[in-house]
């Protein structure tokens, strides 16, 4: 409880430092927009060529917003682990954390907060209340859940992801842009149908990285797509797996850790 509370109170700090620039309005407007306006090629595409199968425009979006939505969770909760290679680590800034007499996991999850990350969740919901909208879909209950799983599960695999790059930038700070093929990359691989994916790549988001198990299958079980009912449930313990295994990966370079110096 000492942790969850420290996590909190360093957030609303940040976040209350960051309502202090006046331009903060325009900055969650700029992400909205972008978010909101980043499929309208797929539309447009769909609009003139029709649909590919069973695959309609308001499908692919549902996946798309839902993966969108779990990454703005993980950047808006977990952003301190994105910044901690380049903040922290190579300017030294760890060594001042471990000498406080609090866990370290929560200061820097913590140690940033920007309010306009929010926008990115804002905007992956009202994509998929559209797409379900569209498609006429009636919500239940189970499928309701099964939805807020999948992106309480995409929230851990993306916090997962944010925190193998701080484990393995204790081995090499340089040369962390490969962090972008597991984040902006991967949601925007659901744009594509997951029965039309290569299967190389079906398996890797999948089983490395299971963006499809947070999105697609979760996607299924609201709106009837035909997936056996139970994989929409797996989404929670994946994502949960793959924090775990991230969390082992930052231990060992923590591990290994032996001080900036001065």
């Amino acid at each position: 409880m000492r942790s969850i509370m420290i996590y909190f109170k360093l957030l609303k700090m940040n976040l209350v430092s960051g309502l202090q620039y006046k331009g903060w309005p325009m900055m969650v407007a700029q992400v909205f927009i972008i978010v909101v306006t980043e499929p309208i090629g797929i539309v447009f595409l769909f609009m003139r060529f029709g649909n590919v199968g069973a695959w309609s425009a308001e499908r692919i979006l549902f996946i798309y917003a839902a993966a969108v939505t779990s990454f703005g969770l993980a950047e808006t909760f977990c952003r301190g682990f994105d910044y901690f290679p380049w903040r922290m680590l190579k300017q030294g800034g760890l060594d001042r954390l471990l000498l406080r007499p609090c866990p370290l996991i929560p200061q820097v999850a913590g140690s940033v907060c920007h309010i306009h990350r929010l926008s990115r969740v804002a905007g992956g919901i009202m994509i998929m209340a559209w797409s379900v909208w569209s498609q006429g879909v009636a919500a239940t209950a189970p499928g309701l859940m099964s939805v807020l799983l999948g992106l309480a599960g995409g929230f851990l695999m993306y916090s997962g992801v944010f925190i193998l790059t701080s484990g393995v930038a204790f081995f090499t700070v340089e040369g962390l842009d490969w962090i972008y093929i597991l984040t902006n990359v991967s949601y925007n691989v659901t744009k594509c149908p997951a029965e039309y994916m290569p299967n190389a790549l079906r398996r890797m988001f999948t089983f490395a990285l299971p963006v499809i198990v947070i999105a697609y299958y979760p996607a299924s079980n609201l709106c009837g797509w035909g997936e056996a009912r139970w994989k929409g449930y797996l989404a929670l313990p994946a994502g949960l797996i793959f924090l775990l295994l991230s969390l082992i990966i930052w231990n060992a370079g923590l591990k290994r850790y032996k001080s900036a110096g001065s």
